[in-house]
């Protein structure tokens, strides 16, 4: 595996929003770690064991890698002030987020509509299940923050919800 393709792997892991990725072929074990979305230490080790030194237990220290792509802006300090007073909504679970109940029904929610408490505002569809994701608070949609048809991880932040 050449530096290109673990650029490009690194690249793809970035876009998924996967938290963790592991790698093992023969010689070589990747394992690529994102942080959260603006998160500064962001780390990627890329480790390769000879062939030779396979068979015998060696340590390795692990080499840090660049991030090829930050995965967002780094929000400003204003920004992460502003966002302080909003109420996060996370996924439950695993899966794949839709806006939408079907591709061609309108979305659920939409930036700056009012929401009540039970009521729906997604569906992440895990092992071929779609599962509603209902509100917790009431308020209003601030911003969404994950694209639809996106994979999300288990309590990954998904809207921000304004509660006054």
């Amino acid at each position: 595996m050449d530096i290109k393709e673990i650029q490009s792997l690194i690249k793809f892991v970035a876009k998924s929003g996967a938290s963790e990725v592991k790698l093992e072929m023969d010689d070589l074990k990747i394992t690529i770690r994102t942080g959260a979305v603006g998160n500064a230490s962001e780390t990627t080790y890329v480790q390769q064991v000879p062939v030779a030194q396979a068979a015998m237990p060696q340590m390795m220290a692990p080499t840090p890698v660049e991030p090829a792509a930050p995965v967002a802006e780094t929000p400003s300090s204003d920004a992460a002030e502003d966002d302080s007073k909003y109420i996060t909504i996370k996924s439950p679970i695993i899966g794949t987020f839709y806006r939408k109940p079907a591709p061609d029904k309108p979305s659920f929610v939409e930036v700056g509509a009012d929401i009540g408490k039970g009521d729906v505002l997604c569906v992440i569809e895990a092992m071929k299940l779609f599962n509603d994701i209902e509100s917790e608070v009431s308020g209003k949609i601030v911003k969404i923050l994950v694209d639809d048809s996106s994979p999300v991880e288990f309590d990954q932040p998904l809207f921000l919800v304004d509660p006054s």
